[in-house]
């Protein structure tokens, strides 16, 4: 079994991260020829499965995958954690390469890290161009002086690298050798996985939803998310008691993770608080609404997009179709969920990823179903990079 890939697009890779890390501790990765998945299922609360192209995060003249499944699949079971302060590290690095090796035994995702740095801690040097003012000591190209270095003055460190005395070309030169005793500091990050088997892994199932009755465009989702918490927030002073006491019990479906093994995290999903109303129509109308014994609010979005369905991949007509009967009954028809305050927030974690377009399947009474569909950074357009997350997220109903 060998995993070894250089990392691309570690900004977007860090943020995803971030958005499942919201919702549990671990995440299940399975690696493929041409796709890496990502599953999250926490014990409580939203579930995750999203899809990504090798290429979104991997640069495939570096990419070797090997093992004895089909397709050459690799599944791990990563913790959030540790992936995440991986990639931070990451962030500014000049490359990064991703391995699958053991440590004393034990299988580790390493990741190498390359940066530059530069000598004698000097950040940029120490010293630069501060003003184009006259005054003693102003270099003769361009009239800017340079600041002393905490490490004592421009002469002392260009004397210091076999520079002459005082300016002109010579200074111009031994500045360029500072900038090439730039040096390579290397990283690595060590992250215990567990290496899943076939039959662990058969067991993990998708949830299985009906038809939607009303799709609809979600708005930026951190815009949605400041007004989800303040709803939140407004139950928390309001009610004596978080979602408890409002007799709500979930009614979709339930996690069919049955031999994963996955350590669900009780707080990433768990810990119920006060339920928000979310409701749209086939008229490009969204609305959020809290009710509680001494409070009633609401905000609503008009409009917004209600995609148009494509008819490959329905199970019945489109004529036929839920989401054309509401179309038909007017905008006053309202398809409506009740999904937990606390974790409709987490959700709206994946806010953060940059270009994100959503589109919420409402099923009513039943489950909301949220797809992110994300671009990639240095190729927006392409119509065949389909990169997708999808949100299970379950109803309560009194």
């Amino acid at each position: 079994m060998k995993f070894k890939a250089e990392l691309r697009n570690i900004r977007t890779f860090s943020k995803l991260v971030a958005a499942l890390s919201a919702l549990d501790k671990v995440v299940w990765v399975r690696l493929e020829g041409k796709h890496v998945r990502f599953v999250v299922i926490p014990d409580r609360g939203s579930q995750v499965w999203s899809l990504f192209s090798r290429d979104f995060f991997f640069d495939p003249d570096v990419f070797v995958l090997q093992s004895k499944n089909a397709d050459n699949a690799i599944d791990l079971e990563v913790t959030l954690a540790s992936l995440q302060r991986a990639l931070r590290s990451a962030l500014n690095s000049t490359d990064a390469v991703l391995k699958l090796t053991k440590r004393d035994g034990v299988p580790v995702l390493s990741m190498t890290i390359h940066t530059m740095t530069n000598p004698r801690g000097l950040g940029a040097f120490g010293f630069g161009p501060i003003s184009a003012a006259g005054g003693e000591g102003s270099g003769a190209a361009g009239g800017a002086r340079f600041r002393e270095s905490t490490f004592g003055s421009l002469d002392d460190v260009v004397a210091s690298v076999g520079g002459g005395g005082g300016g002109g070309a010579g200074r111009e030169e031994s500045l360029e050798l500072l900038a090439k005793r730039e040096r390579e500091k290397v990283v690595l990050q060590d992250m215990p996985v567990r290496v899943m088997t076939a039959e662990a892994m058969r067991a993990i199932i998708e949830p299985v939803v009906p038809e939607s009755d009303v799709n609809i465009e979600l708005p930026p989702l951190l815009h949605l998310k400041a007004v989800s918490d303040r709803f939140t927030k407004l139950a928390a002073h309001t009610t004596s008691g978080s979602g408890g006491s409002l007799g709500l019990a979930p009614t979709g479906f339930s996690s069919t993770a049955a031999g994963g093994g996955g350590g669900g995290n009780s707080t990433g999903g768990g810990g119920t608080g006060p339920k928000i109303e979310i409701s749209a129509n086939m008229y490009g109308m969204l609305r959020l609404r809290l009710v509680t014994d001494t409070l009633s609010v609401e905000t609503v979005w008009n409009d917004l997009e209600n995609p148009v369905m494509n008819e490959d991949m329905l199970t019945v007509p489109l004529e036929e179709h839920p989401s054309t009967r509401y179309r038909e009954a007017g905008p006053e028809k309202f398809a409506t969920v009740r999904v937990d305050g606390r974790d409709w927030s987490r959700v709206l974690s994946v806010g953060r990823l940059d270009g994100a377009r959503v589109i919420a399947c409402v099923i009513d009474g039943t489950a909301l179903v949220l797809h992110v569909y994300v671009a990639r950074p240095d190729e927006p357009d392409d119509p065949e990079d389909t990169n997708t997350i999808t949100y299970y997220i379950s109803s309560y109903s009194t």
